[in-house]
Order: C-alpha cells, then sequence, then structure tokens
C-alpha cells in the first residue's frame, strides 16, 4: 500500500459518497484495481484521490458496452 500525504488521500467512505456506491463496492474497486489502495501520514487506510477522479470520469464517459465489458472481465477475475 503506497503512503501519500493527506491532499492525495481519501477514506474509503468518502470514496464510496463521490462515487454514488455502497463501502462493499469500493472494497471491489479496489480488490480489481480500479481504485488503489493508499495510507495517509496517520496510517489511516484509504484510497488515491487520482484513482477516485479517474474512476469519475470513467464511469461519466464509458459507454453501456464498455461498462458490460468492464463488469465481464472484472466476473471473469474473480475465478
Amino acid at each position: 500500500m503506497d503512503n501519500v500525504e493527506d491532499d492525495a488521500w481519501m477514506s474509503q467512505p468518502e470514496a464510496a459518497r463521490r462515487l454514488g456506491v455502497t463501502l462493499i463496492q469500493v472494497g471491489t474497486l479496489i480488490a480489481n484495481r480500479r481504485l488503489i489502495p493508499a495510507e495517509n501520514p496517520a496510517g489511516q487506510a484509504g484510497v488515491t484521490i487520482a484513482s477516485v477522479q479517474a474512476e469519475e470520469t470513467w464511469r461519466a464517459n464509458a459507454t453501456k458496452s464498455a461498462k458490460f465489458a468492464r463488469l465481464l472481465k472484472d466476473t471473469i477475475n474473480w475465478f
């Protein structure tokens, strides 16, 4: 897990709010390497702000077929 400064770090609950998903879905996004786990200087686990911004951009611009392809790929990676 990367150690990052506070201005590059976001808690997982905040990431969930920003993305409009549940905390469990944030965990899934981390497991599928869509969000990058990070630790702030205080040692708290979270994710990088850059990865949340990239996910927001992807969600805003991805076509339905791209979203379906990603879902399929992520599901296959679990097996």
